[in-house]
């Protein structure tokens, strides 16, 4: 595509040139920068991509856009905004990739990575061949990638959405995070249902207030358009039980679609039983009512359940593949996931990181749980340094044996995260060790029959960031080696 056409998309740029270079890629590194491509100066936290301008001409750039004036032998664009341009850019330049593919968003504190895998699920029983973006990896068909970010920039997600396309996905669904709203890097992405999970507390220490946070998770419902479209309706699926609903009717004209658990809505389970194993109860909705079992276990599993079925019934898929779908998925790793290596007590990992997602994990073990209690809990470093001691009473309130430890503390002594989370149960039981390995040895070390462990907050991921260092730490793992020795 030739420059000037693709500026055209644009209505802030000043061309300092005549060129009309044929633009071959778009980057906003500098290093994938190869002879053709379009480099975009973008401003990150730490990095600045208009120092790396002179690296892209040497690379090949065959243009810049940028928000100064650089010194650079290459025609430069000039633009107020470089993120909010690049996703223009990047939607034209991929071909409006989502425009003609059914995409699904779920956004929400906790549950998003649950949802979007039964959603995904329920399309593939369906005979849809779907594409994931997520926490814990991008799918297309059944090939994976790494993530860095919940939700990629902007040019990522084109980038993705294309190669989806090309790869013959119909049907896509992604977890939307409060970052990605705000910053704008969904702009573009046409979608067709939105899925709200809850709203409890998190990343106050980017978005300040719980205002602005629930704000940020709106801007899904109010982006879906404000266009009565028979041919491609829009849908917002909001979880009745959640107060934000309510704001976010009101923030789009999309068709809502409610769910819940203990208010009236469209599709609702009643009459739930808990075994350590699953979890039975009568799902009801507007195209019939039918009993399941699933195999995951607690309240907030039959949400997240719920708002997939309500998204893929949005989706057109009928009620008897929805039903053998979510009857024969056995959860999601890392997410109350069990490590069995022939112990006579319970070892769960999950990834709750929040007080609301800790609390109902807890709550969930001490429905079925005949003995005591363990729960490892700890909290991220440079992170919402609010919850910390919430956490920590949260855990003293519903175990017997609250253990904190390290998660990943990044760039703060994890003995001062320790203390912050201290603060919350002075004069309490507790136990702190810092290193994470030695915490869940000391717990499957002292659990006796029946007794259920809790390792809480990293779930399925592999590392720990202590520093600036990366290691390799997968709790699962870690726990099975304890539980083997």
């Amino acid at each position: 595509m030739k420059l000037k056409e693709l500026l055209t998309y644009l209505h802030d740029d000043l061309t300092i040139s005549t060129a009309n270079p044929t633009i071959g890629s778009i980057e906003m590194d500098s290093r994938e920068v190869k002879p053709g491509s379009l480099f975009i100066c973008i401003k990150g936290y730490t990095v600045d991509g208009h120092d790396y301008a002179h690296k892209a001409v040497e690379n090949g750039a065959a243009a810049i856009l940028a928000e100064r004036e650089l010194d650079v032998t290459i025609p430069v664009i000039l633009v107020k905004d470089t993120k909010r341009s690049m996703a223009v850019l990047a939607d034209i330049f991929y071909g409006q990739p989502t425009h003609s593919m059914h995409l699904i968003g779920v956004t929400g504190t906790n549950g998003k990575t649950t949802t979007t895998h039964i959603i995904e699920r329920i399309l593939n029983e369906a005979n849809k061949k779907t594409g994931l973006i997520g926490t814990m990896y991008m799918k297309i068909g059944e090939k994976q990638k790494e993530v860095k970010n919940t939700t990629p920039e902007s040019l990522t997600l084109q980038k993705t959405f294309r190669e989806m396309k090309d790869a013959d996905v119909t049907h896509a669904v992604m977890e939307v995070s409060s970052h990605a709203l705000h910053l704008g890097r969904i702009h573009g992405c046409d979608f067709n249902v939105a899925v709200f999970t809850n709203l409890t507390q998190d990343h106050l220490d980017y978005h300040k207030t719980m205002e602005a946070y629930k704000y940020a998770k709106g801007l899904l419902f109010a982006q879906l358009g404000n266009r009565f479209d028979h041919d491609r309706m829009k849908y917002a699926v909001l979880n009745g039980d959640e107060e934000a609903s309510e704001d976010f009717k009101k923030m789009t004209i999309a068709k809502i679609v409610t769910y819940g658990i203990d208010s009236d809505a469209d599709i609702m389970a009643k009459d739930i039983r808990m075994t350590s194993k699953g979890t039975t109860f009568q799902l009801i909705t507007p195209v019939g009512t039918e009993f399941v079992t699933i195999q995951m276990v607690g309240k907030f599993s039959v949400y997240n359940v719920l708002a997939a079925v309500a998204a893929t019934l949005c989706s057109s898929i009928d009620l008897e593949t929805i039903v053998k779908a979510i009857e024969s998925m056995d959860g999601v790793r890392g997410r109350f996931e069990l490590v069995d290596g022939g112990q006579d007590f319970t070892v769960i990992v999950d990834y709750a990181h929040t007080p609301d997602s800790l609390e109902n994990v807890l709550q969930t073990i001490k429905q079925f749980a005949e003995g005591r209690i363990f729960c490892i809990i700890g909290c991220g470093g440079d992170r919402d340094k609010t919850k910390r001691p919430l956490m920590a009473k949260i855990a003293v309130e519903n175990c017997e044996e609250p253990i904190f430890t390290s998660d990943n503390p990044r760039s703060e002594d994890p003995k001062s995260i320790l203390l912050d989370m201290e603060k919350g149960v002075v004069g309490q039981h507790y136990t702190s060790i810092v290193n994470r390995e030695e915490a869940i040895s000391y717990a499957i070390s002292n659990a006796k029959k029946d007794d259920v462990i809790l390792i809480a907050g990293k779930g399925h991921e592999t590392y720990q960031q202590i520093g600036t260092n990366i290691i390799d730490f997968d709790d699962r793992e870690i726990a099975l080696k304890v539980i083997k020795k």
